[in-house]
C-alpha cells in the first residue's frame, strides 16, 4: 500500500504551523515514524483559531499520524536528548528561521557530525542561502511579495489573497518531495542531504507558466477575477440561481457552445473569430453568454454542456463540494477520535493508490504525549528533573 511506502523511516520533525507541519504529514502518511519535537507549551501551531474542546482544528488537521515529544531546547540534557534524537533519524525537518537551530546546536552540520546520511531538510521563508534569509514570513506575506496576490481578485477590488493558506501548503509539498528524492538518492549512494525549501521559491514555482509569459512579454499580468488570462471563455458565468466554471476555448467546444446557447452568429463575429480575439474582447463575450445563461438554471446548463462534452462545473460553496459525489466516493474525508477534541471529521491525505482507501493511524498528538515512550525507545536517559520531561502538568512521570 502506498501508506506504508515508508514504514522504517524515521523523521524527528522541529516544524511548526503550516508549512512545515505540511511536509511531515505527508511523510507520516507515507508511513514514516515521525516524532514530532516541541516547546513545553506547545508549538505556535496549537494557538490557531479555530478551536474544539480547546484544541487547534488547524493543528488537528495538519499532525496527524504524528508522536510528541516536549523539550526545552534551551536546557542543555533536553537539548541534547533532541540532537540525540535527530541523531538517530533519517530525516530531520525543521522550519525555524535561518541560524536558530545552529545556534542551539542543532543545525545540519551538527547532526552530520553523529549521523552521515542524515537528510535535513530546512523550511523557511525565503530560503537558506537568501539575501532575505533573516526575514520572518507567513502565508499571507509570501503571497503578496511573490506577485500572486497581484494577479488574484478582480481588476478594480483591494488587493486579495487566496484564502488558504496555499503558499504554506505548496512549500510543505514542495519539501517531502525533496525528502523523497534525498531518500531515494541515499539509497543509491548512501549520501545524506540538506534540503533548502523556501515559501518564496515555492510561491513562484505556482506562478511558473505566468512568469514564463511576462519574461517573453516584459508586461506584468493583471487581475482578472476568475477569468484565465490564456483562453476564453474560461471563467464563471452566471445562471438564473447560481455561477458555472466554463472552459469552451478549445475550437469545438467554442462552437458547441454557441450550438447549445443557440448563438451562432457568435462564431462570425469579427471579435471572437479566433481564441486572440476573444481574449481581447473578453468582457464583451461574457456579457452576450449571460444574456443567454440567466435564461435557465445551473442544473439546466450542466446537463446541456456536459451532454456535448464542453467542461464546465458548478461553482461550490464547502457544503455543496462536501455533499458532492465525487468527494463521497473519493473518500476525501474520515472521522477521526481525539482524546479531548472528540470525533472530528477531517480531510484525509491525497496520497493514495488505485483501490486503496488511507486511514490515518492515529489523531494529532497531545503535547508532549509521547515524550516518555519516544525517547524510552531510543535508549535516551530521563536525567533532571521530572518536570523537564513531562508534556503537561499531572501527566504520569517517564520511568
Amino acid at each position: 500500500m502506498l501508506g506504508d511506502s515508508l514504514t522504517g523511516v524515521r523523521v524527528v520533525d522541529f516544524t511548526q504551523v503550516a508549512a512545515g507541519p505540511v511536509c511531515t504529514h505527508m511523510l507520516a502518511d507515507l508511513g514514516a515514524n515521525v516524532i514530532k519535537i516541541e516547546a513545553p507549551q506547545g508549538e505556535l501551531g496549537r494557538a490557531l483559531a479555530p478551536f474544539v474542546e480547546g484544541q487547534s482544528l488547524a493543528f488537528l488537521a495538519l499532525n496527524g499520524n504524528k508522536r510528541s515529544v516536549a523539550l526545552d531546547l534551551k536546557d542543555p540534557p533536553q537539548r541534547e536528548a533532541a540532537l540525540q534524537l535527530a541523531a538517530g533519524a533519517d530525516v530531520v525537518v525543521e522550519s525555524f528561521r535561518p541560524g536558530v537551530m545552529q545556534r542551539l546546536g542543532l543545525g545540519y552540520e551538527d547532526v552530520r557530525q553523529r549521523n552521515a546520511g542524515v537528510i535535513y531538510c530546512s523550511v523557511s521563508a525565503y530560503g537558506q542561502e537568501s539575501a532575505w534569509r533573516h526575514k520572518p514570513g507567513v502565508d499571507g506575506v509570501l503571497q503578496a511579495v511573490s506577485g500572486l496576490m497581484s494577479v488574484t481578485g478582480l481588476p478594480d477590488a483591494p488587493p486579495c489573497k487566496v484564502q488558504v493558506p496555499i503558499v504554506d501548503m505548496v512549500t510543505g509539498y514542495t519539501a517531502a518531495i525533496g525528502v523523497l528524492g534525498a531518500l531515494a538518492r541515499r539509497a543509491r549512494d548512501g549520501a545524506g542531504q540538506w534540503i533548502d525549501s523556501g515559501m518564496f521559491a515555492s510561491a513562484i514555482a505556482l506562478q511558473e507558466a505566468s512568469f514564463a509569459a511576462y519574461f517573453a512579454e516584459g508586461v506584468a499580468p493583471a487581475r482578472i477575477g476568475s477569468a484565465a488570462p490564456y483562453a476564453a471563455p474560461n471563467e464563471a458565468v452566471r445562471c438564473s440561481d447560481g455561477w458555472i466554471m466554463l472552459a469552451a476555448y478549445h475550437p469545438a467546444r467554442w462552437e458547441a457552445l454557441c450550438d447549445v446557447l443557440d448563438c451562432r452568429a457568435l462564431l462570425s463575429d469579427p471579435r471572437f473569430l479566433d481564441l486572440s480575439g476573444r481574449i481581447a474582447h473578453r468582457q464583451e463575450l461574457v456579457a452576450l453568454l449571460e444574456e443567454r445563461m440567466v435564461l435557465r438554471s445551473r442544473s439546466d446548463w450542466l446537463q446541456r454542456f456536459e451532454g456535448v462534452d464542453i467542461i464546465c462545473a458548478p461553482i461550490n460553496d464547502y457544503a455543496e463540494a462536501a455533499a458532492s459525489p465525487v468527494f463521497a466516493g473519493g473518500h476525501l474525508a474520515e472521522t477521526v477520535q481525539h482524546p479531548v477534541a472528540g470525533d472530528l471529521t477531517l480531510a484525509c491525505t491525497p496520497l493514495r493508490a488505485v483501490g486503496e482507501v488511507p486511514r490515518t493511524r492515529r489523531p494529532a498528538p497531545l503535547v508532549g504525549e509521547h515524550t516518555c515512550e519516544v525517547l524510552r525507545e531510543a535508549g535516551i536517559p530521563l536525567a533532571g528533573p521530572r518536570e523537564q520531561w513531562l508534556a503537561r502538568k499531572g501527566k504520569t512521570p517517564c520511568r
